[in-house]
């Protein structure tokens, strides 16, 4: 035997040695790095979802206790925006008040139907790519009934 001389399924095992390693850290790399992104844009949809939820029976509150359909509709677009910003939503809004049967909405038998829509922009997606950047729409409803006793001040 020489010794300058290593056998070839010598050389193959050593050639190899690490590359489990190496093999282990980019699958992992490439499966985890899309998962982490996924999972943050699946919290901030859902804490927007929970935020418009938050937003819209808030809003239908505030507008129910208010004195006048205009002081309502400003009362519940100060309560939309603190429900959004409690759950972290810096995302534009849209808040739509209706009623049935018509307005005013502060009489006997009505009711009051807040409606706040919003976008959520999904995160560290460029706009670069191409028709702005990805979206999801959000949205909620809540009803709020007018009682037929309403109190009355002196």
């Amino acid at each position: 035997m020489r010794h300058g001389w290593v056998s070839p399924v010598r050389r193959r095992r050593h050639d190899e040695d690490g590359s489990a390693l190496v093999e282990f850290v980019w699958l992992g790399m490439l499966l985890l790095v899309p998962l982490v992104y996924i999972l943050l844009a699946v919290f901030d949809v859902q804490g927007a979802a929970f935020g418009a939820s938050a937003a819209s029976r808030a809003a239908g509150r505030a507008y129910a206790l208010a004195d006048t359909d205009a002081e309502g509709l400003a009362r519940a677009r100060r309560a939309v925006e603190v429900a959004l910003a409690d759950q972290g939503v810096d995302q534009p809004f849209d808040v739509r008040v209706t009623c049935e049967p018509a307005p005013p909405c502060h009489r006997r038998g009505s009711t009051i139907i807040v409606r706040v829509s919003s976008r959520v922009v999904l995160p560290l997606v460029p706009a670069a790519l191409g028709g702005g950047a990805p979206s999801f729409a959000i949205a909620s409803e809540h009803r709020v009934p007018i009682g037929r006793y309403r109190e009355v001040g002196p």
